[in-house]
């Protein structure tokens, strides 16, 4: 291709011609696409030939991933589920009564008022299997470890600069009921008793999540779980799974949640911008930042009915901006 024309090159997907050290032209075709129009996203412009399509001619085969193992022991030894049932079967988890009146009425009505609402596990234990394997598969496959809480690890931020109260102009606390809606939710994923989500694989983004059952406005799905660290230290990293954790005055105190060695089913929620190209909001899931007995947590709640079968989505830029997703598609 002619130096002349690159001029005109533009994104297949976007249909900008700007940010070109961003476009990547294909070696075959010379058809152009931005970084972050790419699914999954590249970190960066990536070395050696690159081709616009799995089907483009001399593109290299599909990378393959293997499939974790649907075998009760072995997803029981992955996530360390704690077994408290007979024949490897947990015991079904009460619902106490006020989060059960919780959940009738109108939620449109009550929103404004109601708390967050626990997950409800699929029924049948095989499809649970099925559900968990397939996390077990994104994760392996991604070459991370499992873990539902913060990790706090040598050489990172340590736990003692997670404090709530050095976030720059407060954060809200986790009310009381809300606070034990959580723990009964941890209680039941340390019995196996997993929110109705499937991790599936798509071509264009990769891993991502999506309802394996209908899941109700308010209804808790996951916390961003993770190794903290500060984000000094992270503004050169080329990971896309991280989240903002405390924000304080002394910038260099400023905490984010890292992914790429660590994590659970959050890391596979897209976080892109809230509308398709026709406009069509696509968020379904909120990221709330909570103080919840001194430290900060991040929480992922539906901000509205989830049908099943429908892909997760929340929004990374939130009221802060942090995160550049507005070209995502």
């Amino acid at each position: 291709m002619h130096e002349d024309d690159v001029d005109d090159v533009l994104c297949d997907t976007c249909g900008s011609g700007e940010q070109e050290d961003k476009l990547l032209l294909c070696d075959r075709c010379g058809h152009g696409r931005h970084t972050f129009c790419l699914r999954p996203v590249a970190d960066k412009v990536p070395d050696g030939p690159w081709f616009c399509s799995d089907d483009c001619a001399c593109a290299p085969p599909v990378k393959r991933f293997k499939r974790f193992p649907m075998e009760q022991s072995k997803i029981n030894d992955f996530f360390r589920i704690q077994e408290d049932g007979q024949d490897g079967e947990s015991s079904k988890c009460r619902i106490p009564q006020d989060v059960r009146k919780r959940r009738k009425g109108c939620l449109v009505m009550q929103k404004k008022r109601m708390g967050i609402l626990p997950f409800v596990p699929s029924e049948d234990r095989d499809r649970r299997l099925e559900q968990l394997a397939s996390l077990a598969t994104a994760l392996t496959s991604s070459k991370a470890e499992f873990t539902n809480e913060l990790t706090y690890v040598p050489n990172m931020a340590p736990r003692s600069s997670n404090q709530a109260r050095l976030e720059e102009g407060g954060i809200q606390v986790l009310h009381k009921k809300d606070k034990e809606t959580i723990e009964m939710c941890r209680a039941m994923q340390q019995r196996g008793q997993c929110p109705p989500l499937l991790v599936v694989f798509d071509p264009r983004e990769g891993f991502t999540l999506q309802a394996d059952a209908n899941i109700k406005d308010m209804t808790f799905i996951a916390e961003f779980a993770g190794d903290v660290d500060y984000l000094e230290s992270r503004k050169n990293d080329d990971s896309d799974c991280m989240m903002t954790l405390l924000l304080t005055a002394d910038h260099s105190k400023n905490l984010v949640i890292c992914q790429d060695k660590r994590g659970n089913i959050s890391r596979f929620i897209s976080g892109i911008n809230n509308h398709t190209q026709d406009g069509k909001k696509k968020q379904n899931v909120k990221c709330v930042r909570y103080d919840i007995d001194g430290e900060s947590h991040v929480l992922l709640v539906a901000c509205r009915d989830i049908a099943s079968g429908e892909r997760l989505y929340c929004d990374y830029n939130g009221c802060e901006n942090v995160y550049p997703t507005h070209h995502f598609v």
